[in-house]
């Protein structure tokens, strides 16, 4: 079994690695603050460093690597393609886009594709969508959208206007109106929020940067229904939550719900580039025109060949399988933690949100104290970690993992 080199990353061993989280320091924006770690390469669950430390990789880029690091399928779709065409606008036809487009569409069963790059620029777009399709079809003036507190879809200056999360609302306003946000989980709030001026639900079945949270069992169902018989539409965030990482193609589909709109991103690229769409039968993205939205990369011929890729991996069912079978072994090793430093767990497949009891620390020193055993996850919320492996990881390497948490938590 694969494991860390013992040696923080500003000993001489690691004197390259410090070296560089100096530059990244010194010379990229602090949005973001990432663990002591620096990944210079990478092979399915397994990424090392500059040093050659290896360390289990159990975020996935936040299930953007999904099927693995340099998944041998996916590079060599990638190695081909760059080989062939890489650009060409959407000024003209590629010969990717089309079957790209009609092989996600199958699997998503609806009838049009709109291809974008990050997951926030396809929130935006299902959400123009949606507004175009409130004016031109219910013929609303002023179309809004139901939103759920707690929610994550991006970080743009109209997807914070209906975020709970300071740190990414404060000094960025003025924010954009239109948005109505309820709890989580309640439909009957859900409900009293649409009135004759709604265009859209906008909802993460499972939401993700709050901890994994699971609604209800009778929740999608209730808001599937509701959109229905308030002719709104049902837009269904699987950015995070799709693409089998919860044991099923779509989250939805534990629940039995189809959603008018999906949106999907991350692990839709293979983990080799943004790659997004918005998914939608033909009498919703019918409301789209030229010159009405655009993307001068989205469906680049790059990205529309790994995206053709892997959706036939997922065609097959494989990734969905394991995401299944392995991830209630993931959950019954955490559940086993219960009472000694985890006060929760929630998960479902390979996807799992961690309580931690405030005496063990909080995520970010737990999250610390992991990598220094060679376990890359990370905190959300404070006191919650992420558990999203690569769906190629095994069951050795989950005990793995888990072992070294146990040791963590025990101190």
């Amino acid at each position: 079994m694969l494991k860390a080199v013992a040696g923080p990353p500003d000993s001489t061993e690691g004197a390259v690695t410090a070296q560089l989280i100096n530059l990244d320091d010194r010379y990229a924006a602090h949005n973001y603050a990432p663990l002591p770690v620096v990944a210079a390469s990478a092979d399915g669950v397994w990424i090392t460093d500059p040093e050659g430390r290896q360390y289990l990789d159990c975020l996935a880029a936040y299930s953007a690597v999904n099927f693995g690091h340099r998944n041998p399928e996916i590079t060599a779709t990638a190695h081909a393609q760059l080989d062939m065409l890489t650009l060409v606008s959407r000024a003209f036809h590629s010969d990717r886009l089309g079957p790209f487009c009609a092989a996600l569409a199958e699997l998503c069963g609806k009838d049009q594709v709109l291809p974008m790059n990050s997951g926030a620029e396809a929130v935006e777009s299902a959400i123009k969508v949606a507004r175009k399709w409130g004016t031109d079809v219910k013929g609303l003036i002023d179309p809004n959208i139901v939103v759920a507190q707690n929610n994550f879809h991006g970080r743009t200056t109209t997807i914070v206007s209906f975020s709970d999360d300071h740190a990414a609302r404060r000094g960025f306003g003025p924010f954009t109106p239109g948005f109505r946000s309820v709890p989580f989980g309640d439909a009957d709030a859900l409900g009293a929020a649409i009135d004759e001026n709604t265009a859209a639900v906008l909802i993460e079945p499972i939401q993700g940067e709050a901890g994994i949270i699971v609604p209800p069992g009778d929740f999608l169902p209730r808001v599937r229904a509701l959109c229905t018989e308030r002719q709104v539409l049902f837009i269904a965030d699987e950015i995070q939550s799709g693409l089998a990482r919860t044991g099923r193609t779509f989250a939805c589909d534990h629940w039995g719900v189809v959603p008018d709109v999906y949106v999907l991103g991350k692990a839709l690229g293979g983990g080799i580039v943004p790659l997004s769409a918005v998914v939608a039968d033909d009498d919703v993205l019918g409301v789209l025109h030229p010159g009405e939205h655009g993307s001068t990369f989205g469906g680049n011929p790059l990205a529309a060949a790994i995206g053709t890729t892997v959706v036939g991996m997922l065609q097959r069912g494989e990734f969905q399988a394991r995401s299944a079978e392995l991830g209630k072994h993931l959950h019954a090793r955490l559940a086993a933690l219960m009472g000694h430093g985890v006060t929760a767990v929630r998960s479902l497949g390979l996807w799992a949100g961690v309580d931690l009891d405030p005496a063990v620390g909080t995520g970010r020193q737990v999250s610390l104290r992991l990598a220094a055993r060679g376990v890359l996850t990370k905190d959300t919320h404070g006191p919650t970690l992420r558990f999203a492996p690569p769906l190629v990881i095994t069951r050795a390497e989950i005990d793995w993992a888990m072992d070294r948490f146990t040791e963590v938590l025990a101190g």
